[in-house]
C-alpha cells in the first residue's frame, strides 16, 4: 500500500488541472498531472542524461600558455 499525503488547493488551480487532466474529480487531476510530470523528467534525463554525465559534452577549458 503506497502512503497518501493530503495537500490543499486553491479550488481555481483544481478546476484549471481537473480541466487540463481531464480528470473528474481533483485527487485524480493531481495524481495524473504529478505523474505526468515524473515521467516527462525521466524521458529528458534518458534523452540528455544525468546531470552527473555533464562532465562528458563539457569543452574543455583552454589555458593561457605561458613562455
Amino acid at each position: 500500500m503506497a502512503a497518501k499525503v493530503n495537500v490543499s488547493l486553491d479550488a481555481d488551480l483544481a478546476i484549471e488541472v481537473m480541466l487540463l487532466s481531464g480528470a473528474t474529480n481533483p485527487q485524480d487531476a493531481v495524481e495524473l498531472i504529478v505523474r505526468d510530470f515524473l515521467a516527462r523528467g525521466r524521458r529528458t534525463d534518458a534523452r540528455t542524461g544525468e546531470a552527473a554525465d555533464a562532465h562528458r559534452t563539457a569543452q574543455p577549458t583552454r589555458t593561457v600558455e605561458e613562455g
